[in-house]
């Protein structure tokens, strides 16, 4: 992995994913979840503490970072709900069919390189009728702000971890079949434009 992304990129990523504004945001979604939870991308465990016990019996965390894993130690030792580490991509998830009640995303989908496969696998490891929680960011519907967030984004994404700018969330959960529930997109204020416009909600696995 090298020693910037195991070492270094962890650390930049957990501070950016814990600031208030994102916290805000994902205390609005996270509580939802419920029966067996699989979190795609669970990161330093940030959304751990903002899952309801007596909703959720367990929690798988998908997590290819080494670096992300050791920083989640501290928060999985405080950990009120059973999680299991899965450690591969997002585009091989290791569980059978019609295995998951809900499927949480936040600030993830921008990362997956191929974002398609693994919206499938998501799809296909949520019961029929599971939600798919999601908050993320994406590109953002202002034409002059979605041009710099092209401009940048080769950039920006050699320097996040692979974070793109640009991805149309609402479009990428479309594509691969599953239908929008209640979701809402917006800008956050306190957040630059150019990473700042919000889509959550949820999304149900159409089978």
């Amino acid at each position: 992995m090298g020693f910037y992304a195991d070492w270094v990129l962890p650390g930049l990523l957990d501070k950016a994913c814990a600031n208030p504004q994102i916290m805000a945001l994902r205390r609005q979604v996270v509580p939802q979840a419920s029966g067996r939870v699989l979190e795609v991308g669970m990161g330093s465990a940030i959304n751990v503490a903002l899952y309801d016990p007596e909703k959720v019996v367990s929690v798988w965390g998908l997590e290819p970072s080494a670096g992300m894993r050791r920083r989640a130690e501290k928060n999985l030792a405080k950990a009120q709900v059973p999680v299991d580490w899965l450690d591969l991509p997002g585009e091989a998830i290791p569980l059978e069919d019609n295995s998951v009640d809900t499927l949480l995303l936040t600030f993830t989908l921008c990362t997956i390189p191929d974002w398609q496969r693994a919206l499938a696998q998501m799809h296909r490891v949520l019961k029929p009728g599971a939600r798919l929680l999601f908050c993320e960011h994406g590109r953002a519907p202002d034409p002059k702000v979605a041009r710099w967030q092209s401009r940048i984004n080769p950039l920006w994404r050699r320097v996040a971890g692979g974070c793109n700018l640009n991805r149309p969330i609402v479009e990428c959960l479309e594509s691969e079949g599953f239908v929008l529930g209640e979701h809402s997109s917006r800008y956050v204020e306190e957040l630059p434009r150019i990473a700042g416009y919000i889509s959550m909600g949820e999304a149900r696995a159409d089978k």
